[in-house]
């Protein structure tokens, strides 16, 4: 059962009361979020993901099960296990995201000039990988198909308004943003208002990498997902080992959490990956990874 709202908190989060000294400081010292970000870079093997990957699409499926699905899903169960990553700030106020939620860019056509699309994915306690690889399908389908996701539909509207009106919206917009304010029409499926942006910059053949986080929005953690490739893992005697791997880079809010409270986040995201049949049980499921 969701908790009563009460004063100060958000449509979209609870205003965190019980806080330590340091944390309700941070954001009325340091207030803005690319201010505060710290990056982390780890590097995934992959040996278990693709026995298990083969296995899902043995059945052949119209849609086949991809390393992106699984990552993605991934991200879901790890920020559902580790709340502290599903909190933002705003107006220098730390807040617990209401839900678990991932997004990314969906390229139409790999062409210079193709359009792009949103997609977001809303997740529960018990979302799954096959949950997961269908509302991917779905709504990969239907931007691809040429319909349009609402929050593209609202930035072409101030594109088509005359320069200074939209600039002068655009620039109120922003202050309801620091508040909690905006239109749900203009922001139902911006990424920038998710718990987990991805890129997918191994679908482009590139390298992951960092990439800032933003002012707007509510987002404090960014992953950028390089491309898949054979890599030496070395045993504890030095012996060298080629196995697929992919580097995944990730972005976060500092002030959210201390260094230890991260460093096991990203463990347990490595733990997940390496053991995705873990990823075919609920998102609120607890895993033992220590």
């Amino acid at each position: 059962m969701s908790e009563k709202r009460r004063w100060g908190d958000r449509k979209d989060g609870r205003l965190i009361r019980d806080i330590d000294s340091m944390h309700f400081i941070m954001p009325i010292i340091y207030p803005n979020r690319c201010d505060n970000e710290a990056f982390i870079s780890e590097r995934i093997d992959l040996t278990a993901a693709e026995r298990f990957l083969e296995e899902k699409n043995a059945a052949n499926p119209e849609y086949k099960y991809t390393f992106f699905q699984l990552i993605v899903t991934a991200l879901i169960k790890t920020v559902t296990l580790r709340p502290k990553m599903n909190r933002f700030i705003a107006n220098k106020n730390i807040y617990q995201r209401n839900e678990v939620s991932a997004s990314f860019v969906i390229k139409k056509q790999f062409e210079d000039e193709s359009k792009e699309g949103l997609a977001f994915i809303h997740a529960t306690d018990n979302t799954t990988l096959d949950e997961v690889h269908g509302e991917i399908y779905r709504q990969v389908t239907s931007c691809r198909g040429g319909k349009q996701d609402s929050t593209s539909d609202a930035m072409d509207m101030f594109k088509r308004m005359p320069r200074f009106l939209s600039k002068a919206l655009i620039n109120i917009i922003c202050i309801l943003d620091r508040h909690g304010k905006v239109p749900r029409s203009l922001i139902e499926t911006d990424p920038y208002y998710s718990s987990i942006v991805l890129t997918n910059l191994g679908s482009i053949g590139m390298h992951s990498g960092y990439h800032h986080l933003t002012n707007w929005g509510t987002n404090s953690l960014f992953a950028a997902i390089g491309e898949k490739k054979e890599r030496p893992f070395y045993d504890d005697d030095g012996t060298a080992h080629m196995r697929q791997s992919v580097d995944i880079g990730i972005t976060i809010d500092e002030r959210l959490a201390d260094g230890y409270y991260y460093s096991k986040t990203v463990k347990l995201l490595k733990y997940l990956l390496e053991n995705p049949k873990l990823l075919d049980r609920p998102a609120g499921e607890e895993v033992s990874y220590e």
